[in-house]
């Protein structure tokens, strides 16, 4: 995530919500497991997020099949997409 932060600017702060694992926030154009509040949430498992970042598991898919879900502003979670092409 974060070569793609290098090489695209990313607004707005996203945090991957991994229950007992722990989080990651994008914020600031920058990669943290610190929490704090962010504008948009996304609970899923570690492994699941590792799919997600990979390619193997498609965003939506991944809602539809309840192995994501999203909170606050899903806008901020669509430009994820672009982040992860990068």
């Amino acid at each position: 995530m974060q070569q793609g932060l290098s090489k695209r600017q990313f607004d707005g702060s996203l945090k991957f919500d991994c229950g007992p694992d722990g989080v990651i926030v994008l914020a600031d154009n920058a990669v943290s497991r610190d929490d704090q509040e962010t504008d948009c949430t996304i609970k899923i498992t570690e492994s699941n997020l590792a799919k997600l970042i990979t390619g193997k598991l498609n965003p939506m898919t991944g809602v539809m099949m309840g192995k994501l879900k999203v909170s606050g502003d899903a806008k901020v979670a669509m430009k994820l997409g672009e982040l992860l092409k990068a």
